[in-house]
């Protein structure tokens, strides 16, 4: 900040970003405020015991379905390409909305909007021909606030909430978060990231809480804890890891490039924010879009969406984490050898779900015919659906449709402006208050400078709306105010001056 003459300037870059660019350096050091070091994959002990009886329900069920029912089990589809008589004809165990979608592709669908389509989804689940019909699962990207849904509270993005150092205040967003995806009857949200950037090129580091590794940790239990919970509450919902494993430390930053780092550092750096967070019981995990170097063979391309030592080793076995994995958008194809709608690597890696957005009818096809002619073992299918089963049953879906929520259909749990006004006011770091210009003394003329200090897209950022927040306008942003705005209602107007650039 400047003074000009009688005027303050204020440039309209984020806090987050300022603090980004200028406190750390390109490079980071992941290496400090380290615990506990392991030199493998540690046993994580989740709060959910396994119970004999609905392991033994679980096992009947999945005895009792087709080849076909498993794989549309298997199998999650975009809301935009599928409608629910269609997940009633293929048993369709989830479906999604990515950033950019909703009911009806009606940007400013209601909140009941919202929970009439999750309802028919729900009801065309359970009116298929099976033995037992199995309740669908719907998931969002929730990652801060319920982003998806006009005229919801949207929080700090990771890298802000980093810096407030506060894992009770995750707790807090967590749990608010999952009310506000209850109320629109959706009970999955694709959160936390748990990221531990290592370089700020990478495009996604606003995604990430720190990059200290126990900050990850601490952070990604204590999200858990406050989104989902034990689960036994009506306004809980499953929260998802992600993105198994290594994202944030890819080589030069690139997006979904290389992970080179060692074994001892894929574990102690990448692999904190899963010893938290599946420590706090997170039911599903969500594969990562990099590579690792030390899986790359002639005949793999090291892609952990095709990983079995990472996804099936490490995760499943070593870590003994009992819930179901999901791969992320497309994330399939990137394994050597496979497309959108064909990969039995994937699957024999050890993911369960597959995010096919478009394509699930044919990767439905293909997946059976892999099995039928023996590429994926009839095991593998049978694990997969025994461990979709289980976390539907913990989660509560075979009881209760989406509406029965308590909070379902409450535009008021889309709202809270008071915790987003404090994660707002504890995650601002200030750089310099040059000749104690801060605070702002009353009656001076201020002089605002830059496009974003008047665009609620800027302000947001990523998935706010839509998937990179770019493609909306301030009128969207229902209970938004731009810091133009708020400058010129706390100064008044007329000694406010405005310069877009």
């Amino acid at each position: 900040m400047k003074i000009f003459r009688n005027k303050l300037l204020i440039g309209s870059a984020s806090i987050a970003t300022v603090v980004a660019a200028i406190a750390v350096p390109m490079v980071l050091n992941a290496q400090t405020a380290r615990t506990q070091q392991y030199s493998d994959w540690p046993h994580i002990h989740s709060p959910f015991a396994s119970n004999a009886t609905q392991e033994r329900e679980i096992a009947a069920i999945v005895q009792s379905m087709t080849l076909a029912q498993k794989i549309g089990q298997m199998t999650q589809p975009e809301i935009k390409k599928i409608t629910p008589a269609e997940v009633r004809q293929y048993y369709i165990g989830s479906v999604l909305n990515g950033g950019g979608s909703w009911p009806q592709m009606n940007k400013h669908a209601s909140v009941q909007d919202w929970v009439n389509l999750s309802d028919a989804y729900y009801a065309a689940s359970m009116s298929t021909d099976m033995e037992k019909d199995i309740p669908i699962i719907w998931g969002i990207d929730a990652v801060h606030g319920n982003s998806n849904v006009v005229g919801a509270t949207l929080y700090p993005h990771n890298i802000g909430l980093g810096a407030a150092r506060n894992p009770a205040l995750i707790e807090e967003i967590g749990r608010a978060t999952a009310r506000a995806v209850r109320a629109t009857g959706i009970n999955w949200a694709f959160a936390p990231t748990l990221a531990v950037v290592q370089n700020q090129r990478w495009g996604r580091s606003y995604e990430s809480f720190a990059v200290n590794p126990d900050v990850v940790r601490q952070y990604g239990a204590a999200y858990v804890r406050g989104m989902q919970g034990d689960l036994t509450s009506d306004a809980n919902i499953v929260a998802t890891a992600k993105h198994f494993l290594g994202d944030g430390g890819t080589f030069n930053g690139v997006n979904e490039g290389q992970n080179r780092s060692s074994l001892a550092d894929l574990i102690n750096i990448h692999g904190a924010g899963y010893f938290g967070a599946l420590g706090a019981g997170a039911q599903t995990v969500m594969i990562t879009y990099n590579s690792w170097a030390g899986a790359v063979s002639p005949t793999n391309n090291g892609k952990i969406h095709g990983v079995p030592e990472l996804v099936t080793g490490a995760l499943k076995e070593k870590m003994g984490f009992d819930g179901f994995v999901v791969s992320d958008w497309n994330g399939i194809a990137q394994v050597q050898g496979c497309t959108n709608s064909h990969c039995p690597e994937s699957i024999n890696a050890g993911v369960d779900m597959v995010m096919v957005p478009d394509d699930w009818k044919d990767f439905i096809t293909n997946t059976m015919k892999d099995v039928e002619e023996g590429r994926i073992p009839m095991s593998r299918i049978d694990d997969a659906v025994t461990r979709i089963i289980r976390v539907k049953m913990r989660a509560g879906l075979f009881t209760h449709k989406p509406s029965d929520s308590s909070v379902a259909g409450k535009v008021s749990e889309i709202t809270n402006r008071a915790l987003a006004r404090r994660a707002v006011r504890q995650s601002m770091v200030l750089l310099k208050n040059n000749n104690g210009v801060l605070p702002l003394a009353r009656g001076k003329r201020i002089l605002v400078v830059g496009a974003s200090a008047d665009s609620m897209s800027n302000q947001s950022g990523g998935w706010s709306i839509t998937w990179q927040g770019d493609e909306n306008t301030n009128a969207d942003f229902t209970t938004g105010e731009t810091l133009l705005s708020a400058i010129r209602s706390q100064a008044g107007a007329a000694r406010v001056v405005y310069s877009p650039t």
